[in-house]
């Protein structure tokens, strides 16, 4: 994998090892020598993942819409800086620009990012590697949410297994290189109509 894209949020959120782990996932990342492309913000967890990076001596590309970039916020000191027209253009350039995702903690556009990856995944659109770092259990319900899901048959438990899960930045970007996508066939069954 030569670059991540990360999708997080634009706060800092309640606990402190929120930051921490962005800050050292941006720095691991580096170490390892991949890129990082993420939303071009200098604010909360998205200037932490970026700052972890850089100061690491990583590259960072940055994906930020005009209309952001309008309220000061992006991250002046990054490796390039990509504006786009829309929030639409951003999540496409993302994907175009990695090889693989993860997500930190992060609200509404986090979970946003980061289904619209998984659904492209679904369709055969990609076939990259799609993670949840899962600081400190935040996203336990999700997870739960998903077999729930799978349990009453509105989600293949081969698209479930899709989605690579670890509290660990270790753990979650080996399991990232061993990634294989599922092969997709057809998801409707005709036959069923």
């Amino acid at each position: 994998m030569k670059r991540i894209t990360v999708f997080c949020a634009s706060s800092y959120g309640t606990e402190k090892i929120y930051e921490e782990q962005a800050i050292t996932l941006g720095k691991t990342l580096a170490e390892q020598n991949i890129e990082l492309v993420y939303g071009g913000a200098n604010v909360g967890l998205m200037g932490a993942v970026a700052d972890g990076a850089l100061n690491a001596g990583g590259k960072v590309i940055g994906v930020l819409p005009n209309f952001l970039r309008s309220k000061e916020i992006a991250h002046l000191g990054l490796t390039e800086l990509i504006l786009v027209k829309s929030m639409h253009e951003r999540k496409t350039k993302m994907n175009d620009l990695c090889d693989g995702v993860i997500a930190l903690p992060g609200g509404f556009g986090t979970l946003e990012e980061l289904f619209e990856m998984l659904t492209w995944a679904q369709l055969g659109l990609h076939k990259k590697p799609i993670a949840i770092l899962n600081v400190n259990g935040y996203y336990d319900a999700l997870i739960e949410l998903l077999q729930t899901m799978t349990e009453k048959g509105l989600l293949k438990e081969v698209n479930q297994k899709m989605l690579l899960v670890s509290d660990s930045i270790d753990d979650l970007l080996n399991q990232m290189r061993n990634y294989t996508a599922p092969t997709v066939g057809k998801w409707i069954d005709k036959k069923k109509l």
